[in-house]
C-alpha cells in the first residue's frame, strides 16, 4: 500500500481532534455505547451519521448534544438488518457529506431465553442485527472505501469498527443467540481484516465487557446486583461508554495505523478468569 504521508507523518496523529475532516456511520448510536462512540468521535473532529432504528428523539438528542459543542451529526434511521436500509443508509451519508471514511458497526440487541425456550424468531432477530447487519454494513463501507478518492487526513483507505463483546470468548449459558453471534463478529471481523488490508483498509473490534448503558440495567441498576456484577470485573468498577468512545477514537486515528484484525477488550479484566484468581 502506497500511504498518502510518510511514516509517522499522518494528518490526524498527535492532534487534539485526530479525526478532523473526516466522516464517520455510527449504527445503533442512539443509546449507549453507540452514543458514546458518536460523541467521541465528534469531539474528535469527525462529522458523525447517528443510526438508529425505532426512537428518533435519542438519536435527535445525541444529534443536539453534538451539534452543542459545535460538532456536526446527522441522525439516520435504518434497521441494519435489511440489506435494502442499509444500502439506502450509506447511499444518504454519502449524498450528504460526500463520502465516507469510518464505520463502526454497533447496533445490536438481546433476546434471552434457556435453550428450550428459544424460539427460530428469537434466533433470528439477534443473529440479523448483530451478525448480519455488520457483514451488510461492511460491506457497503467497503464498497464505498474503494470507489471514493483516498482521503489525505488518514493514512488508511477507511476504517471499520465492530463492536463485539467478551462475550465472543466467554461462554453464556441463557444467551446462546447473543453469544454465537459475537463469536461471529470475532471471525467476520479477522476474515475481512485479512482480506482488504491490502486495500489499505483497517478493521478491528472492540469487545466491551460490562458496560453502564440501558441494554443491561438489571444488572447494574440496583447495588446488590452491582456488587455481585463487580466480582466478574477485577479492576472493580463497571465500564462506561466513554471508556468505549476514547478507544474508538484511538482505533479510527493514524496513532493506530498498524493495528489491523485485533479485538480491543475493554472490560476491566473481565476475561482473566476472577474465579481463579485465588488459585481456582
Amino acid at each position: 500500500m502506497n500511504s498518502p504521508f510518510p511514516l509517522g507523518e499522518g494528518r490526524g496523529e498527535g492532534r487534539l481532534r485526530p479525526l478532523e475532516g473526516q466522516f464517520a456511520l455510527v449504527t445503533g448510536a442512539s443509546t449507549g455505547i453507540g452514543a458514546g462512540v458518536a460523541r467521541a468521535l465528534a469531539a474528535a473532529g469527525a462529522t458523525v451519521g447517528v443510526n438508529y432504528h425505532g426512537h428518533p428523539e435519542e438519536a435527535d438528542a445525541v444529534v443536539r448534544d453534538i451539534e452543542a459543542l459545535e460538532g456536526r451529526a446527522l441522525a439516520m434511521q435504518a434497521d441494519v438488518s435489511s440489506e435494502a436500509a442499509v444500502v439506502a443508509m450509506i447511499d444518504e451519508f454519502c449524498t450528504r457529506f460526500g463520502r465516507i471514511d469510518i464505520l463502526v458497526a454497533n447496533a445490536g440487541i438481546q433476546v434471552d431465553a434457556p435453550i428450550e425456550k428459544m424460539t427460530g424468531e428469537m434466533w433470528d432477530r439477534v443473529v440479523g442485527v448483530n451478525l448480519r447487519g455488520y457483514f451488510l454494513c461492511a460491506r457497503e463501507a467497503v464498497r464505498r472505501f474503494m470507489a471514493q478518492e483516498p482521503s489525505k487526513l488518514s493514512r488508511a483507505r477507511g476504517k471499520i469498527i465492530f463492536t463485539s463483546s467478551v462475550h465472543e470468548v466467554i461462554p453464556w449459558a441463557g444467551h446462546v443467540n447473543y453469544a454465537s453471534s459475537k463469536g461471529g463478529v470475532m471471525m467476520l471481523m479477522k476474515s475481512l481484516a485479512q482480506e482488504v488490508a491490502s486495500r489499505g483498509i483497517r478493521v478491528n473490534s472492540i469487545a466491551p465487557g460490562a458496560i453502564r448503558t440501558p441494554i443491561n440495567r438489571g444488572a447494574w441498576e440496583k447495588p446488590e446486583d452491582l456488587q455481585k456484577l463487580l466480582e466478574l470485573i477485577p479492576y472493580g468498577r463497571i465500564g462506561e461508554p466513554e471508556d468505549i468512545g476514547k478507544a474508538a477514537v484511538w482505533l479510527c486515528s493514524d496513532e493506530s495505523d498498524y493495528v489491523v484484525g485485533t479485538a480491543l477488550f475493554i472490560d476491566g479484566g473481565m476475561t482473566l478468569y476472577p474465579g481463579f484468581r485465588d488459585n481456582g
